[in-house]
Protein backbone atom coordinates (compact mmCIF):
# COMPACT_ATOMS: atom_id res chain seq x y z
CA UNK A 1 0.00 0.00 0.00
CA UNK A 2 0.98 3.73 -0.95
CA UNK A 3 1.84 6.38 1.85
CA UNK A 4 0.06 8.91 -0.13
CA UNK A 5 -2.81 8.34 -2.16
CA UNK A 6 -4.73 11.41 -3.46
CA UNK A 7 -8.08 11.86 -5.49
CA UNK A 8 -9.02 13.75 -8.31
CA UNK A 9 -9.35 14.80 -11.95
CA UNK A 10 -6.45 14.56 -14.18
CA UNK A 11 -7.30 16.41 -17.49
CA UNK A 12 -5.33 16.25 -20.66
CA UNK A 13 -3.69 19.98 -21.53
CA UNK A 14 -3.00 20.49 -24.90
CA UNK A 15 -1.29 23.87 -26.25
CA UNK A 16 -0.09 25.46 -29.59
CA UNK A 17 3.74 26.38 -30.10
CA UNK A 18 4.12 29.64 -27.50
CA UNK A 19 2.73 32.37 -29.20
CA UNK A 20 0.20 30.42 -32.04
CA UNK A 21 -3.51 30.78 -32.05
CA UNK A 22 -5.76 27.67 -31.06
CA UNK A 23 -7.87 28.97 -33.92
CA UNK A 24 -5.39 28.68 -36.88
CA UNK A 25 -2.44 26.38 -35.17
CA UNK A 26 -1.29 23.03 -36.95
CA UNK A 27 -0.22 21.01 -33.88
CA UNK A 28 -0.70 20.73 -30.45
CA UNK A 29 1.06 19.58 -27.84
CA UNK A 30 -0.58 16.62 -25.62
CA UNK A 31 0.23 16.35 -21.94
CA UNK A 32 -1.71 15.38 -18.40
CA UNK A 33 -2.11 17.30 -15.86
CA UNK A 34 -3.81 17.63 -12.66
CA UNK A 35 -3.86 18.92 -9.21
CA UNK A 36 -3.98 15.72 -7.41
CA UNK A 37 -1.76 13.62 -10.00
CA UNK A 38 0.30 16.83 -9.57
CA UNK A 39 1.38 16.26 -6.04
CA UNK A 40 1.44 12.68 -6.04
CA UNK A 41 4.48 12.89 -8.78
CA UNK A 42 6.07 15.30 -6.88
CA UNK A 43 5.84 13.59 -3.62
CA UNK A 44 6.77 10.23 -5.44
CA UNK A 45 9.63 11.93 -7.12
CA UNK A 46 11.19 12.75 -3.05
CA UNK A 47 11.08 9.25 -2.23
CA UNK A 48 7.12 9.31 -1.00
CA UNK A 49 4.96 5.88 -2.91
CA UNK A 50 2.49 7.48 -4.38
CA UNK A 51 -0.97 6.06 -5.76
CA UNK A 52 -3.57 7.97 -7.90
CA UNK A 53 -7.31 7.10 -7.26
CA UNK A 54 -9.70 8.25 -9.93
CA UNK A 55 -12.70 7.66 -12.82
CA UNK A 56 -11.52 7.65 -15.68
CA UNK A 57 -13.44 6.92 -19.65
CA UNK A 58 -12.41 3.87 -20.91
CA UNK A 59 -11.11 5.88 -24.59
CA UNK A 60 -8.43 6.15 -25.90
CA UNK A 61 -7.75 9.59 -24.15
CA UNK A 62 -8.49 8.43 -20.65
CA UNK A 63 -5.96 5.73 -21.38
CA UNK A 64 -3.41 8.21 -22.60
CA UNK A 65 -3.48 9.91 -19.14
CA UNK A 66 -3.35 6.87 -17.21
CA UNK A 67 -0.44 5.87 -19.06
CA UNK A 68 1.04 8.92 -18.90
CA UNK A 69 0.61 9.12 -15.09
CA UNK A 70 1.92 5.54 -14.50
CA UNK A 71 5.09 6.49 -16.51
CA UNK A 72 5.98 9.18 -14.09
CA UNK A 73 6.16 6.48 -11.77
CA UNK A 74 3.09 6.70 -9.39
CA UNK A 75 0.88 3.64 -8.94
CA UNK A 76 -2.58 4.39 -10.87
CA UNK A 77 -6.11 2.79 -9.36
CA UNK A 78 -9.00 4.19 -11.62
CA UNK A 79 -12.17 2.98 -12.24
CA UNK A 80 -13.14 2.64 -15.74
CA UNK A 81 -16.53 3.91 -17.01
CA UNK A 82 -18.09 3.79 -20.07
CA UNK A 83 -19.92 6.93 -19.56
CA UNK A 84 -18.64 10.60 -19.44
CA UNK A 85 -15.75 11.67 -21.10
CA UNK A 86 -12.19 12.86 -20.89
CA UNK A 87 -11.35 16.32 -19.59
CA UNK A 88 -9.45 18.59 -21.43
CA UNK A 89 -8.16 21.77 -21.53
CA UNK A 90 -6.43 24.52 -23.66
CA UNK A 91 -3.63 26.60 -23.26
CA UNK A 92 -2.74 29.87 -25.66
CA UNK A 93 0.65 31.32 -24.23
CA UNK A 94 2.04 34.57 -25.73
CA UNK A 95 3.71 37.58 -24.06
CA UNK A 96 2.36 41.09 -23.22
CA UNK A 97 -0.21 42.75 -23.71
CA UNK A 98 -2.08 39.02 -24.79
CA UNK A 99 -0.75 37.24 -22.02
CA UNK A 100 -1.55 33.42 -21.21
CA UNK A 101 -5.33 32.13 -21.93
CA UNK A 102 -6.66 28.92 -20.56
CA UNK A 103 -10.03 26.65 -22.09
CA UNK A 104 -11.61 24.63 -19.65
CA UNK A 105 -14.19 21.45 -21.29
CA UNK A 106 -14.56 19.41 -18.37
CA UNK A 107 -18.29 19.24 -18.10
CA UNK A 108 -20.22 15.75 -18.90
CA UNK A 109 -16.92 13.68 -18.02
CA UNK A 110 -16.39 10.42 -15.91
CA UNK A 111 -15.23 11.90 -12.96
CA UNK A 112 -18.18 13.68 -12.32
CA UNK A 113 -19.93 10.88 -12.04
CA UNK A 114 -17.34 8.86 -9.34
CA UNK A 115 -18.95 7.79 -5.98
CA UNK A 116 -17.00 6.71 -3.04
CA UNK A 117 -18.75 3.08 -3.24
CA UNK A 118 -16.59 2.60 -6.56
CA UNK A 119 -13.45 2.87 -4.58
CA UNK A 120 -11.54 0.47 -2.46
CA UNK A 121 -11.34 2.38 0.65
CA UNK A 122 -8.53 0.04 2.17
CA UNK A 123 -6.43 2.27 -0.41
CA UNK A 124 -7.30 5.11 1.81
CA UNK A 125 -7.47 3.52 5.47
CA UNK A 126 -4.23 1.85 4.62
CA UNK A 127 -2.06 5.27 3.25
CA UNK A 128 -0.77 7.37 5.70
CA UNK A 129 -1.92 10.47 4.23
CA UNK A 130 -5.08 10.84 1.74
CA UNK A 131 -4.91 14.16 -0.16
CA UNK A 132 -7.79 16.28 -2.21
CA UNK A 133 -8.74 19.54 -3.02
CA UNK A 134 -11.27 22.07 -3.60
CA UNK A 135 -11.43 21.41 -7.20
CA UNK A 136 -12.81 18.03 -7.07
CA UNK A 137 -16.49 19.03 -5.02
CA UNK A 138 -16.10 21.98 -7.20
CA UNK A 139 -17.08 19.70 -10.54
CA UNK A 140 -20.36 17.89 -9.73
CA UNK A 141 -22.91 17.48 -6.38
CA UNK A 142 -21.88 13.96 -6.30
CA UNK A 143 -18.37 14.54 -5.84
CA UNK A 144 -19.38 16.56 -3.09
CA UNK A 145 -20.54 13.99 -1.48
CA UNK A 146 -17.87 11.13 -2.58
CA UNK A 147 -15.09 13.94 -1.03
CA UNK A 148 -16.93 14.02 2.23
CA UNK A 149 -17.38 10.55 2.52
CA UNK A 150 -13.70 9.87 1.30
CA UNK A 151 -12.49 12.11 3.79
CA UNK A 152 -14.72 10.82 6.71
CA UNK A 153 -13.41 7.21 5.61
CA UNK A 154 -9.59 8.40 5.97
CA UNK A 155 -10.42 10.03 9.30
CA UNK A 156 -11.76 6.82 10.74
CA UNK A 157 -8.97 4.42 9.14
CA UNK A 158 -6.64 6.86 11.32
CA UNK A 159 -4.93 7.78 8.10
CA UNK A 160 -3.67 12.13 8.18
CA UNK A 161 -6.12 13.86 6.05
CA UNK A 162 -4.43 16.66 3.84
CA UNK A 163 -6.28 19.52 1.76
CA UNK A 164 -5.29 21.88 -0.46
CA UNK A 165 -8.29 24.57 -1.19
CA UNK A 166 -7.46 25.55 -4.44
CA UNK A 167 -10.40 27.61 -5.10
CA UNK A 168 -11.04 28.03 -9.39
CA UNK A 169 -13.31 30.71 -9.87
CA UNK A 170 -14.37 29.22 -13.86
CA UNK A 171 -15.78 26.33 -11.40
CA UNK A 172 -17.95 28.04 -8.78
CA UNK A 173 -18.73 31.41 -6.86
CA UNK A 174 -16.61 32.34 -3.61
CA UNK A 175 -20.42 32.08 -1.66
CA UNK A 176 -20.67 28.22 -3.27
CA UNK A 177 -16.96 27.21 -2.82
CA UNK A 178 -17.60 28.66 1.03
CA UNK A 179 -20.68 26.79 1.76
CA UNK A 180 -18.98 23.97 0.42
CA UNK A 181 -15.66 23.56 1.77
CA UNK A 182 -15.94 24.75 5.07
CA UNK A 183 -18.44 21.51 5.62
CA UNK A 184 -14.84 19.67 5.26
CA UNK A 185 -12.67 21.60 7.64
CA UNK A 186 -13.35 19.51 10.40
CA UNK A 187 -12.07 16.13 8.55
CA UNK A 188 -9.11 17.67 7.55
CA UNK A 189 -5.67 17.32 9.32
CA UNK A 190 -3.45 19.86 6.92
CA UNK A 191 -4.90 22.72 5.36
CA UNK A 192 -3.02 24.12 2.06
CA UNK A 193 -4.70 27.69 1.30
CA UNK A 194 -3.21 30.54 -1.10
CA UNK A 195 -3.60 33.95 1.40
CA UNK A 196 -5.83 35.50 -1.65
CA UNK A 197 -8.31 32.69 -1.75
CA UNK A 198 -8.47 33.00 2.55
CA UNK A 199 -9.42 36.32 1.75
CA UNK A 200 -11.87 36.23 -1.18
CA UNK A 201 -13.60 32.90 -0.38
CA UNK A 202 -13.60 32.91 3.35
CA UNK A 203 -13.75 36.73 4.09
CA UNK A 204 -10.51 36.74 6.39
CA UNK A 205 -8.47 39.39 6.86
CA UNK A 206 -5.15 40.04 7.80
CA UNK A 207 -1.57 39.39 6.42
CA UNK A 208 -0.37 35.57 5.89
CA UNK A 209 1.05 35.02 9.41
CA UNK A 210 -2.25 36.21 10.75
CA UNK A 211 -4.14 34.03 8.12
CA UNK A 212 -2.52 31.08 8.84
CA UNK A 213 -3.28 31.54 13.02
CA UNK A 214 -6.68 32.43 12.26
CA UNK A 215 -7.43 29.52 10.43
CA UNK A 216 -5.96 26.90 12.44
CA UNK A 217 -6.92 28.15 15.99
CA UNK A 218 -10.77 28.64 14.47
CA UNK A 219 -11.02 25.22 12.83
CA UNK A 220 -8.33 23.16 14.70
CA UNK A 221 -6.71 22.03 12.13
CA UNK A 222 -3.29 20.45 13.01
CA UNK A 223 -1.49 21.98 10.02
CA UNK A 224 -1.75 25.27 8.23
CA UNK A 225 0.24 26.28 5.05
CA UNK A 226 -0.53 29.49 3.67
CA UNK A 227 0.89 30.07 0.06
CA UNK A 228 1.84 33.73 -0.60
CA UNK A 229 3.08 33.44 -4.26
CA UNK A 230 6.38 34.77 -5.10
CA UNK A 231 6.77 35.70 -1.51
CA UNK A 232 6.53 31.71 -0.45
CA UNK A 233 4.26 30.99 2.70
CA UNK A 234 3.77 29.95 6.13
CA UNK A 235 3.12 27.35 7.98
CA UNK A 236 1.13 27.18 11.48
CA UNK A 237 2.01 24.23 13.73
CA UNK A 238 1.43 24.15 17.82
CA UNK A 239 0.21 27.44 17.46
CA UNK A 240 4.00 28.49 16.12
CA UNK A 241 4.00 30.73 12.61
CA UNK A 242 6.84 29.52 10.51
CA UNK A 243 7.87 31.59 7.80
CA UNK A 244 9.85 30.44 4.22
CA UNK A 245 10.54 32.80 1.19
CA UNK A 246 10.60 31.65 -2.24
CA UNK A 247 13.49 30.80 -3.75
CA UNK A 248 15.22 32.43 -7.00
CA UNK A 249 14.29 30.75 -10.45
CA UNK A 250 13.94 31.90 -13.71
CA UNK A 251 10.21 30.78 -14.80
CA UNK A 252 9.25 28.56 -17.99
CA UNK A 253 6.65 27.52 -16.64
CA UNK A 254 4.15 28.33 -13.63
CA UNK A 255 1.74 26.05 -14.09
CA UNK A 256 1.87 23.02 -11.36
CA UNK A 257 4.41 24.77 -9.09
CA UNK A 258 1.24 24.86 -6.25
CA UNK A 259 1.05 21.21 -6.58
CA UNK A 260 4.38 20.90 -6.43
CA UNK A 261 4.85 22.67 -3.26
CA UNK A 262 2.26 20.95 -1.83
CA UNK A 263 3.89 17.16 -3.34
CA UNK A 264 7.12 18.27 -1.68
CA UNK A 265 5.71 19.17 1.81
CA UNK A 266 3.55 16.46 2.30
CA UNK A 267 6.75 14.22 1.01
CA UNK A 268 9.26 15.56 3.48
CA UNK A 269 6.62 15.65 6.07
CA UNK A 270 6.19 11.80 5.69
CA UNK A 271 9.81 11.38 5.77
CA UNK A 272 9.83 12.82 9.35
CA UNK A 273 10.91 16.59 9.20
CA UNK A 274 9.16 19.41 10.97
CA UNK A 275 7.50 22.19 9.45
CA UNK A 276 10.03 24.02 8.73
CA UNK A 277 12.38 21.95 6.89
CA UNK A 278 9.13 20.72 4.90
CA UNK A 279 8.66 23.88 4.03
CA UNK A 280 12.28 24.47 2.78
CA UNK A 281 12.18 21.41 0.40
CA UNK A 282 8.82 22.76 -0.53
CA UNK A 283 9.88 25.99 -1.67
CA UNK A 284 12.87 24.19 -3.33
CA UNK A 285 10.58 22.09 -5.30
CA UNK A 286 8.52 25.01 -6.72
CA UNK A 287 11.05 26.65 -7.61
CA UNK A 288 12.02 24.05 -9.40
CA UNK A 289 9.29 23.42 -11.40
CA UNK A 290 8.93 26.93 -12.56
CA UNK A 291 11.48 25.94 -14.56
CA UNK A 292 10.01 23.21 -16.19
CA UNK A 293 7.36 23.23 -19.09
CA UNK A 294 4.22 20.85 -18.34
CA UNK A 295 2.15 20.17 -15.15
CA UNK A 296 4.60 17.90 -13.66
CA UNK A 297 7.10 18.51 -11.75
CA UNK A 298 10.26 15.94 -12.81
CA UNK A 299 12.90 17.13 -10.02
CA UNK A 300 15.35 14.71 -7.99
CA UNK A 301 16.14 14.68 -4.78
CA UNK A 302 19.47 15.61 -5.26
CA UNK A 303 18.47 18.59 -6.88
CA UNK A 304 16.35 19.79 -4.47
CA UNK A 305 18.27 19.34 -2.07
CA UNK A 306 21.08 21.53 -3.85
CA UNK A 307 18.75 24.27 -4.07
CA UNK A 308 17.99 23.73 -0.13
CA UNK A 309 21.82 23.42 0.61
CA UNK A 310 22.60 26.79 -1.49
CA UNK A 311 20.80 29.61 0.68
CA UNK A 312 19.16 31.13 -1.81
CA UNK A 313 16.39 32.78 -0.51
CA UNK A 314 15.30 35.04 -2.82
CA UNK A 315 11.85 36.27 -4.49
CA UNK A 316 10.94 34.24 -7.86
CA UNK A 317 11.35 36.21 -10.53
Amino acid sequence: MSDLVTFGETMLRLSPPNGERLEDTRELEVLAGGAESNVAVAAQRLGTDSTWLSKVPESPLGKRVVSELRGYGIETDVVWSHRGRQGTYYIERAGKPRGTKVIYDRDDTAISTAEAREFDVDRIQNARVFFTTGITPALSSTLRDTTASMLKAARQGGTTTAFDFNYRRKLWSPEEANETLTKFFPGIDVLVIAARDARTVLDFEGDPRQLAHKLGSQYDFETVVVTRGSEGAVGWHDSVVHEQDAYETDTVSKIGTGDAFTGAFIARRLAGDDVPTALEYAAATAALKRTIPGDVALVSEEEVEAVVSSGSEEVSR
